[in-house]
């Protein structure tokens, strides 16, 4: 919500292919309406990447690993963190990093990308398994709220935002307070 606060062209997109996809599904929000909404998609993965929910992973090496062109082992046993936060905010991968660009996931720009620069909820075996269930519910509420609201940033969020400092979960100073009006 922040972030379409702060880009109303990205709401009004967001919104006018929220109206079009409910319109061709007589008005009712399904599944099937939600996975046709493609740049719904973009700004729900392009906010998971600003915004990781977990912003470090830890690990625990299982067996003895050669880091590839170095001669670096990690050993078995050692607990790593890995910087979620960090790869989505690498302008390598991410030009731009602070810039909101929902084209950024794109299929051409994600095929662009290498494989495991996008960790919102984790890879590999110990994914999360609220994943699906997780964008789905976000997808949901956003609709809802985008075909009958406009938002507006209210004056009580600090902007830029700061986050609250060893936290599990990123969470800003001061909350993010938005207004919303009838559409």
């Amino acid at each position: 919500m922040y972030e379409i606060v702060r880009n109303l062209d990205i709401q009004e997109k967001l919104r006018e292919e929220i109206k079009t996809v409910l319109k061709a599904h007589d008005g009712k929000i399904t599944y099937e309406a939600i996975q046709e909404m493609t740049y719904m998609d973009k700004c729900v993965n392009e906010t998971l990447r600003k915004y990781p929910p977990l912003p470090v992973l830890p690990r625990l090496c299982t067996k003895d690993y050669k880091v590839p062109n170095s001669d670096l082992i990690i050993e078995k046993g050692i607990r790593l963190s890995i910087s979620v936060y960090g790869i989505h905010h690498d302008p390598e991968y991410y030009p731009n990093p602070e810039k909101f660009d929902p084209e950024r996931f794109s299929e051409e720009n994600k095929n662009k990308r290498p494989p495991v620069t996008f960790l919102p909820f984790g890879e590999g075996p110990r994914i999360c398994i609220g994943l699906r269930m997780g964008i789905l519910q976000t997808k949901v509420g956003l609709t809802a709220l985008l075909r009958d609201y406009k938002f507006n940033l209210n004056s009580k969020t600090q902007v830029p935002l700061e986050f609250i400092a060893r936290q599990i979960i990123l969470a800003a100073k001061g909350g993010i307070w938005i207004e919303a009006h009838k559409v």
